[in-house]
C-alpha cells in the first residue's frame, strides 16, 4: 500500500485510450468498501465517459480542460437526508460528506494500483454540476468531488 500512496500524485493529462470496464469495475469495487457512518453509505456516484458531459463538467470546474481530457471522470455527492435520517444535523452537515470523500481517495488510491491517474478537483461551482445531473439527482444531493481518471500523459 506504501507503494500505492508514493505513487499517487496529481496528473493533469491523460493518454487518449479508454478505461477498461474490467479496471473501472475494481475501481467501483473498492469505493464500495469504502467505510461509512453506520453503514449507510450516504454518497452516490457518477461515472462519466461522455464527452459532451465531460466538457461541461470541466466548465463547471471553471475551465479545467483536463476534467474533460480524461477517459472517466468520477463524480461524488454526499446524499445528506440518507445520512440525516439517522444522525441528525451531524449527518446531513458532515458524516455524508465524509462517505462521499474517503470513497473518492478509495476510488483514486484503487485507480493508481491499477496503473491509471487522477486529480482530485474539488473547485467547481455545486449548482453547475448539479444542473447537468438535475434529472438523475435528488434536490439535497451535493456535489463533493470530481476525479477525472485515465492513463498518465506527463
Amino acid at each position: 500500500m506504501l507503494d500505492v500512496f508514493n505513487k499517487r500524485h496529481s496528473v493533469r493529462s491523460f493518454q487518449p485510450r479508454g478505461v477498461t470496464m474490467e479496471t473501472l469495475a475494481e475501481i467501483l469495487d473498492a469505493i464500495n468498501t469504502a467505510p461509512s457512518a453506520g453503514g449507510l453509505k450516504a454518497r452516490e456516484i457518477h461515472v462519466i465517459a461522455d464527452g459532451e458531459i465531460k466538457r461541461r463538467l470541466a466548465r463547471a470546474a471553471f475551465g479545467q480542460d483536463f476534467v474533460a481530457q480524461a477517459p472517466v471522470v468520477l463524480v461524488f455527492w454526499a446524499v445528506p437526508s440518507r445520512s440525516a435520517a439517522k444522525y441528525g444535523s451531524r449527518g446531513r452537515d458532515l458524516y455524508c460528506i465524509q462517505d462521499a470523500t474517503i470513497a473518492a481517495s478509495f476510488a483514486w488510491l484503487q485507480a493508481v494500483a491499477s496503473g491509471l491517474a487522477g486529480c482530485w478537483v474539488g473547485a467547481f461551482g455545486d449548482d453547475e454540476v448539479k444542473a447537468i445531473f438535475r434529472k438523475e439527482i435528488q434536490s439535497d444531493w451535493r456535489p463533493v468531488a470530481l476525479l477525472p481518471i485515465g492513463y498518465p500523459a506527463e
